[in-house]
């Protein structure tokens, strides 16, 4: 299996930041964020903190981007997430539990930008990814209903790059 697990559950979307679109079985959230030391503190305490010092190994964490959240609309669990972050993109698979997650940086040079890969795997892999994250039933649903999903994909990409633009103009 590829990626690396760790058993700390990923930092929740912030709600007041993530606009929402529902897709069917699906709910998909946009969130601008902004993933450093501190918000790593404000998240996490004792082994799970320790956890995850360990495996940045003394790198200093300050990142920012996209993140797309793909929840369950009846159970409102976070299955996948995909982090389109400037430093070091990545993507989530998140255990049923929601206490363990499965992360996997992401190769800009095999694989291109980010959000285009992101929008095709959500049309066309969506199903098992959903399945490795545990979600067997709710990959059947959006497998025997696809259209709401791919009918908010267009709205999902239009909010990513609204997002993208606004960090772009904030460097300015």
């Amino acid at each position: 299996m590829t990626g690396t697990t760790y058993s700390v559950p990923p930092i929740p979307p912030d709600d007041a930041h993530t606009t929402y679109v529902d897709a069917g079985a699906l709910r998909i959230g946009v969130e601008y964020r902004l993933l450093d030391t501190a918000e790593l503190a404000a998240n996490y305490e004792g082994d799970q903190m320790t956890e995850i010092q360990d495996a940045l190994d003394g790198a200093v964490v300050e990142d920012n981007g996209a993140s797309i959240h793909v929840l369950g609309r009846e159970d409102g669990h976070e299955y996948l997430r995909f982090d389109l972050f400037e430093q070091g993109p990545h993507y989530h698979y998140i255990d049923l539990g929601g206490q363990e997650q499965t992360i996997i940086d992401f190769d800009r040079v095999a694989l291109g930008e980010m959000l285009p890969w992101a929008i095709a795997q959500l049309r066309n892999r969506v199903v098992p990814m959903l399945k490795r994250a545990g979600g067997e039933k709710l990959a059947r649903e959006v497998e025997a209903h696809a259209g709401p999903l791919h009918d908010s994909l267009a709205e999902v990409e239009r909010l990513v790059k609204v997002a993208q633009a606004e960090l772009a103009k904030s460097k300015r």
